[in-house]
Formats: structure tokens, C-alpha cells, sequence
């Protein structure tokens, strides 16, 4: 594939947009994926290094693509915000991950296993129903 030296990614249900960017740091690409593409598209580059923005399914393709052998960083939502420019949309919200992920001291989440995100699904069922109950009193 071409030169490629960053893949940043804002993650959907469905759609997905992916900007890369090559070794002199400008944009080869800024587009929408379906799913399946999407996943098809990377897994055709060379390892290289994968930004998105920490959520729940950051984790679900953090270890997808690891086994593809990318390096993968999870930004949290908090820094990347900062460097959105223009109106907030999906290709500007790519932009913005490539651009937070490049900075020095910027510090990643770790990707989640599976185990880690059933005991987190787990005290977030827990705290809702605490909250319900709560409320009902």
C-alpha cells in the first residue's frame, strides 16, 4: 500500500472515518468506511501505529488490530476535544485524533481484555440499579 505513518480513527456503529496521514505528517486520506471495508482497509497496510479515542468498542478493535500487528494508542475523549478545528464532525474529529496522538506527553489508556470489560459492564450494571433503587426510594 502506499506510505502510511499514522492511521487515526473516529469510531461508530456502522461508519467509520479513517484519516491517515504519511511520513512528511500530511493527510493521504480522510474518509468513511462501512464496517467491513473499514476492517478490510487496515488489515491491508503494514503494521503501523493506530489512534482512536478510548471508548468501549476502542477496545474491541485495539485488540483486532494488534493481531494484525498495528501498534495501537487510545486517546482519552478529553484530548483530542481540544484539537478540533471548524465544526465538529466526523472527518475533523479523525484530524484531530492524528493530531493529539502526536504529541509528546500525552498519556494512552491501555486496551482493555475481554475480562476487563465484563467486570466493568458488570459495576456499571451495579451502579444503575443502585440509582434505580435509590430513586424509587
Amino acid at each position: 500500500m502506499q506510505d502510511c505513518k499514522l492511521i487515526s480513527i473516529d469510531l461508530a456503529k456502522n461508519v467509520f472515518q479513517v484519516c491517515i496521514l504519511n511520513s512528511e505528517g500530511s493527510v493521504t486520506l480522510n474518509k468513511r468506511f462501512k464496517r467491513q471495508k473499514f476492517i478490510e482497509l487496515i488489515a491491508s497496510y503494514k503494521p503501523t501505529t493506530i489512534a482512536m479515542e478510548s471508548c468501549y468498542s476502542a477496545n474491541y478493535f485495539g485488540r483486532l488490530f494488534e493481531s494484525y500487528g498495528h501498534t495501537v494508542k487510545l486517546i482519552p475523549a478529553q484530548h483530542a476535544k481540544a484539537f478540533v478545528r471548524g465544526n465538529k464532525n466526523d472527518a475533523n474529529d479523525a484530524l484531530a485524533i492524528a493530531e493529539a496522538s502526536q504529541r509528546p506527553n500525552l498519556r494512552y489508556v491501555k486496551i482493555k481484555t475481554i475480562e476487563q470489560q465484563d467486570i466493568q459492564s458488570i459495576h456499571r450494571i451495579r451502579d444503575h440499579r443502585v440509582t434505580q433503587r435509590t430513586a424509587l426510594n
